[in-house]
C-alpha cells in the first residue's frame, strides 16, 4: 500500500513508476500518445510530475504498458492519494503557488541539508524574527506578513519540534551579524538557535568570515533527501518570485559535494554554538 507521505512526494513517486513502466514496455512518448490520442506534452508533464494525474488516466497508461494485478491497483491508489490536499492547503493563499511544491517535499523529507547565506533558515526562526524577515521583502503588507508567519511557525512545529527530519544546517557568519528586527528580536533568535542546536536531530555549524572563498558563494541552497529509492534527492534554490528544483544526478552530486566542503570549512558544532551565544551576549549588552 502507498505510504503516508505528502501528496507532492506521492506524485513524484507515481511519475517515476509510470516512466519506468513505459521504458520497460519499450514504448516511446510518441507511441503512447498515438495509442491514447493524447498529446506528447501531456505524457511528458505526467512523467515529470508537473501535473496531478487522474486515476482513470493512470489506468489508461498502465493498460498500454500491459501492467495489471497488484501493481496496477497500487499505482491507481497512489494516483488518488497524490490528488489529496496537504496540510498547507488550510492556509489558503498564504503559501505562494510556486512554494507549495517545496513545502510538500519538505513535509516528507527524512534529511535536510541546508546552507543559508543571509538569514536563519525558515524552520529555525522565531516568530518575531520571521515577521521581521517578511517585512524586509513584502513591503508592509501586514495581512500577508501575518499569514506567512503563521505558515512558517506551522512548518517549524511539524519539522523541528517533531524531531523529523534530520537537519544539518550551515549558516554564514553574516546570518548571526545581521541584526534583523532590532537587537532584542535578534538576541532571542540567536538564543533559540543555540538551544535548538542542542537537539539530537539538528546539527548546526557557522561558516566564519575567516573561511574566505567557499563553494556556495553563488547563494543559499537546500538538499532534500527521502526514504524511498524511487524518490531521488532534490536541490532547491529560491529566488524572489519562484523556486528552482534540481533533480538530475550530476546536479545533486555537485551540490552534495559543495555541502561537504562547507561543513568541513565551518566551525565545529560546539564552537558554532559558542559563537552564537557570544553574539547573543553582545546584543544583550548593547541594549
Amino acid at each position: 500500500m502507498p505510504t503516508h507521505s505528502a501528496p507532492t512526494v506521492k506524485r513524484r513517486r507515481l511519475a517515476a513508476e509510470l516512466r519506468r513502466h513505459r521504458d520497460a514496455s519499450g514504448l516511446t512518448l510518441d507511441q503512447v500518445a498515438e495509442r491514447l490520442e493524447w498529446s506528447n506534452a501531456k505524457i511528458s508533464r505526467i512523467e515529470n510530475a508537473r501535473v496531478s494525474v487522474l486515476p482513470r488516466d493512470v489506468k489508461f497508461l498502465l493498460g498500454v504498458y500491459g501492467v495489471d494485478g497488484e501493481t496496477r491497483d497500487f499505482l491507481v491508489t497512489l494516483a488518488r492519494e497524490a490528488r489529496q490536499k496537504g496540510w498547507w492547503h488550510s492556509y489558503g493563499d498564504a503559501i505562494p503557488e510556486w512554494f507549495e511544491v517545496y513545502v510538500g517535499l519538505e513535509s516528507d523529507a527524512t534529511s535536510i541539508h541546508s546552507y543559508e547565506a543571509e538569514h536563519v533558515p525558515g524552520p529555525l526562526q522565531t516568530e518575531d524574527y520571521a515577521r521581521a524577515v517578511f517585512h524586509g521583502f513584502l513591503f508592509g503588507d501586514e495581512e500577508e506578513i501575518e499569514k506567512r508567519v503563521a505558515v512558517r511557525m506551522a512548518r517549524r512545529e511539524r519539522l523541528v519540534a517533531s524531531g523529523t527530519p534530520k537537519f544539518w544546517v550551515v549558516v554564514n557568519e553574516a546570518v548571526l551579524r545581521r541584526v534583523v528586527g532590532g537587537p532584542d528580536v535578534m538576541r532571542v533568535q540567536l538564543e533559540y538557535l543555540a538551544e535548538v542546536a542542542r537537539s539530537p536531530h539538528v546539527t548546526l555549524q557557522v561558516l566564519p568570515f575567516s573561511a574566505g572563498a567557499h563553494p556556495a558563494m553563488s547563494g543559499s541552497f537546500v538538499i532534500l533527501q527521502f526514504p524511498e529509492p524511487t524518490d531521488p534527492h532534490v536541490v532547491y534554490l529560491e529566488a524572489q518570485t519562484g523556486g528552482l528544483y534540481l533533480e538530475k544526478k550530476p546536479e545533486i552530486e555537485r551540490y552534495s559535494l559543495a555541502f561537504d566542503h562547507l561543513r568541513a570549512a565551518a566551525l565545529h558544532p560546539d564552537d558554532s554554538r559558542a559563537l552564537i551565544s557570544r553574539v547573543a551576549g553582545e546584543l544583550a549588552r548593547s541594549t
